[in-house]
């Protein structure tokens, strides 16, 4: 335990640590992924690193002891997080920006639709980690004037490459599902396929820019 990160057992192979907060995951992950690249002898053994909101899961092999792998990462110098650089791969995701919630959004924010979608490509969108559903990644850096509450009714089925808004955060729904986040826009693009190695497009740490595109398209 430190200052600003809890480390708490997962189980008999995984260590939960906690952080501050979003920024504090993104340095602490990139950390334990350089570490584990660099060959630190403690951390051999990992076999899995799982970002969330404020903690990171760091998951090893059945056989390794568990004892040194808590005390790395107890011990894990960290950047500072605006020294913070995951990945240079960038990933572009043309976007028809014709959303039911667009009007909403620009109520919430008091931004043009015009504005709002300038706002949404204009940002350093990176991928911070995954969940609710797979290949449902959660991405942060947006501008902070689109940041807007989820919708107080959820929708029972949004369609699959919806581009939404919830928070902090923007993401892109990889198939049809119930949802409560306001939808900006669609995208054709696939990010959810098990034919497809690794099958979701958008893992952690991948830089995201979004590319507003017009005309008629598959999606709705």
């Amino acid at each position: 335990m430190t200052a600003d990160r809890t480390l708490l057992s997962c189980g008999e192979h995984a260590v939960l640590v906690e952080v501050s907060g979003l920024d504090e995951v993104l340095a602490f992950t990139q950390a334990v992924r350089e570490a584990v690249s660099a060959g630190v002898p403690e951390l051999t053994d990992v076999i899995d690193i799982v970002p969330a909101a404020a903690t990171v899961l760091v998951v090893v092999k059945d056989e390794a002891p568990i004892a040194p792998v808590r005390h790395a990462l107890a011990a894990l110098p960290v950047a500072a997080s605006d020294e913070t650089r995951t990945s240079d791969e960038v990933i572009e995701i043309p976007v028809h920006y014709d959303g039911p919630d667009l009007a909403e959004v620009a109520r919430l924010t008091e931004l043009s639709a015009a504005e709002i979608i300038a706002a949404h490509i204009g940002s350093d969108w990176r991928v911070a980690f995954c969940g609710f559903a797979p290949g449902f990644a959660y991405l942060s850096g947006g501008d902070r004037r689109l940041a807007v509450p989820r919708r107080s009714q959820p929708r029972t089925s949004v369609p699959s490459g919806s581009v939404a808004l919830a928070g902090e955060f923007s993401a892109i729904y990889p198939r049809s599902s119930p949802g409560g986040w306001q939808l900006i826009g669609h995208t054709d693009t696939v990010v959810f396929d098990v034919a497809r190695e690794p099958p979701a497009l958008l893992q952690p740490g991948l830089a995201v820019r979004f590319v507003e595109v017009s005309g008629a398209s598959d999606g709705g």
